[in-house]
């Protein structure tokens, strides 16, 4: 068993053109002073990290290690979330996701595309320069506008959109490979990987590639109504980065788990501060803990009532509170004795 590491948190929601969400300096004060340990880089700010010079430079990558390392911090992950995105987007949701994009590339899938493959694997390579072995991404999606089959899905689609999405992922699971990385895919809504199903077709999907591995959050199989708990037993050798997130699910007469077009704090599934929604963490760091998991126990705060300030000064002590000191000895050792074949089989009557 390990003891997961922590608390930490994943700064993505954090980062504000005010102080002290504004520099590097500044969040990694502020997160130490909460009592935080680690932090999860976004690498779309480019205040918190130049993404370019960490794949180029190992002495840029020493200096923001040792940076961050000053506050008592250490990075967790490098997050691509956004860019990942962008490796499998469907027509449909070009404009949207576009603004994930730099004007260079936009209006233009197919260039778009490219650079965020290419911006993938710049994390890859700054994460091995900083000491780094898993990577929070998203796979992007090809198919989740068919999630809900109406009008009736061609045979063969689903077949053709999982082999797609894995010839896309594969030159860059193969570049993390070289760089001793795992890619860590967040299971969520709005993904092709979006449950355990849709994890073991893209796994089958790249050849079993040994750098497909999970970032659990079981805030989004709340929303889905998945059993969280049981996903660890099923998923717990993949699980290499987590997401301490909170949410609830309460449906009503009049919308489910379909209620999403309406603002968060409408909807039946919704995101709650750590400790305010239905999530069994007690279980969930329980799990991992004897499954010997080695990850951060990562906050993302999201919370359509809570402030963030307040979210995140109490997420640092709930996780603290939730982190289990693994056991290196057997409670009943002192009953026990060394071993004598001899005695063993008097005992069976040998």
């Amino acid at each position: 068993m390990k003891t997961i590491k922590g608390p930490a948190v994943f700064l993505a929601q954090f980062v504000d053109d005010k102080a002290p969400f504004n520099s590097l300096d500044g969040i990694c004060k502020w997160a130490s002073d909460l009592g935080y340990k680690g932090i999860q880089i976004p690498t779309w700010v480019d205040y918190l990290i130049d993404l370019d010079k960490a794949a180029e430079s190992q002495t840029y990558c020493d200096e923001l290690k040792g940076k961050v390392n000053s506050y008592g911090l250490e990075i967790t992950e490098l997050s691509t979330h956004l860019q990942g995105q962008l490796v499998a987007v469907h027509p449909a949701y070009d404009l949207m996701f576009d603004n994930f994009a730099p004007d260079a590339v936009k209006n233009n899938p197919k260039a778009r595309t490219e650079w965020a493959v290419e911006v993938v694997k710049k994390a890859a390579t700054a994460s091995r320069r900083l000491g780094i072995t898993a990577h929070a991404t998203f796979s992007g999606s090809l198919l989740w506008h068919t999630m809900h089959p109406w009008p009736q899905r061609p045979a063969g689609l689903v077949e053709m959109g999982f082999e797609e999405l894995a010839k896309r992922w594969l030159p860059i699971l193969d570049h993390f490979d070289k760089e001793g990385v795992d890619v860590c895919y967040e299971i969520h809504p709005g993904e092709d990987l979006h449950d355990g199903d849709t994890f073991e077709r893209f796994l089958a999907a790249t050849g079993n590639h040994k750098r497909v591995n999970i970032l659990y959050d079981p805030s989004h199989f709340v929303l889905q109504q998945l059993d969280y708990i049981t996903y660890i037993d099923h998923y717990h050798e993949f699980i290499k980065s987590f997401h301490v997130k909170d949410s609830e699910f309460n449906p009503t007469g009049k919308k489910g788990a379909f209620g999403g077009y309406n603002d968060w704090s409408d909807r039946a599934g919704r995101y709650r501060s750590l400790g305010d929604g239905q999530i069994d963490f007690k279980t969930i760091f329980s799990k991992l803990t004897q499954y010997g998991c080695d990850v951060w126990a990562v906050m993302e705060w999201e919370c359509c009532i809570k402030s963030p300030e307040q979210g995140a000064r109490e997420g640092a002590k709930f996780i603290q509170d939730h982190i289990i000191e693994a056991t290196q000895k057997t409670f009943d050792d002192f009953a026990g004795g060394e071993i004598d074949k001899n005695v063993l089989k008097k005992i069976l009557g040998l």
